[in-house]
């Protein structure tokens, strides 16, 4: 099974359109230790022929251009991308979709949750319904994947809930706590080859790790990892930003609840940040936060890093 990232930064990308952050700064300078990241997104095949996108960032037709396995290869109308799986509807993971409008066979797999969400909202409906099916994933059930033609990918994916919250531009404060936050808002996917080889979990957001999902991580071969936010307070310490990383559905890298912590001792093989914020300094190559991900064994992921299981 074959992994691409397409883009590792969280909302926004980095740098952000409109951040003067000292990151953002050093990204668009060109400096080396700080390269520019587009809004995550990874390409998965068990062939890699047929590329099913997890997730469809606003970033999707440069991740395109920029990742040759994606470019079209016969005829004047044709895509190895088959389907997207989203992870939630938050507007970074989404968007992408309206790329794909070109009257492209795919394959669109979300829970029914956020299926009704891409239904309440008519612009979704530029995926012409005659060559873009809507697949319902069921928590906790697994599926393989299928080409708009019905053929097996090969791949199979096990959708399950993680702490988080309904997309921001969802929220409603009269919903009640977590702002009528449900299961199916945020899911992780774990996704194994049907021939047996290789495992991985994919998990762009998390907002805690109570200890029924650390046990259920325990021992994966890899796993991509919500890498949003080094403190919880960051965007408010840098003046750029009113929230908390709690507040917004995610965990903090660091700190005695953070990431790093407590997915010590899970006995992961492989672990990868990804949907990373502009103003984490584990971006720059150079900086001390960066050093200690990597002395814990973690790594940083970059647009173009390709994994193989």
């Amino acid at each position: 099974m074959k992994v691409r990232v397409l883009g590792a930064a969280a909302g926004g990308g980095y740098p952000q359109w409109n951040c003067n952050h000292p990151n953002s700064r050093r990204a668009r300078s060109g400096d080396p230790a700080a390269p520019q990241r587009t809004q995550s997104s990874i390409a998965v095949s068990s062939d890699g022929r047929d590329w099913f996108l997890f997730n469809a960032s606003p970033d999707l037709r440069q991740q395109i251009n920029e990742n040759e396995i994606l470019h079209p290869r016969m005829g004047l109308r044709d895509s190895p991308i088959r389907g997207v799986v989203l992870t939630n509807a938050d507007v970074d993971h989404v968007t992408g979709l309206l790329t794909l409008r070109e009257s492209q066979p795919l394959r669109v797999y979300a829970t029914r949750r956020v299926l009704s969400v891409l239904a309440a909202n008519s612009i979704f409906n530029v995926l012409n319904p005659a060559f873009v099916t809507r697949e319902p994933l069921t928590l906790d059930q697994p599926v393989e994947l299928q080409t708009p033609e019905g053929k097996a990918s090969g791949i199979v994916v096990s959708p399950f809930s993680v702490p988080g919250k309904v997309a921001l531009w969802l929220e409603d404060a009269t919903k009640g706590p977590n702002f009528g936050s449900v299961e199916e808002d945020t899911i992780a996917l774990e996704v194994r080859a049907k021939s047996g080889r290789g495992r991985f979990v994919y998990m762009p957001g998390c907002a805690e790790m109570p200890p029924a999902l650390a046990s259920r991580l325990r021992g994966t071969d890899l796993i991509f990892f919500d890498g949003t936010l080094w403190v919880d307070d960051e965007m408010i310490r840098e003046g750029v930003g009113v929230k908390t990383g709690k507040r917004m559905g995610h965990m903090s890298v660091s700190g005695p609840d953070g990431t790093l912590a407590t997915l010590r001792d899970l006995g992961i093989q492989r672990r990868i940040f990804i949907h990373i914020n502009t103003t984490n300094p584990i971006l720059l190559a150079d900086s001390a936060e960066r050093r200690a991900v990597e002395v814990a064994g973690w790594e940083v992921a970059y647009d173009g890093m390709e994994v193989e299981l």
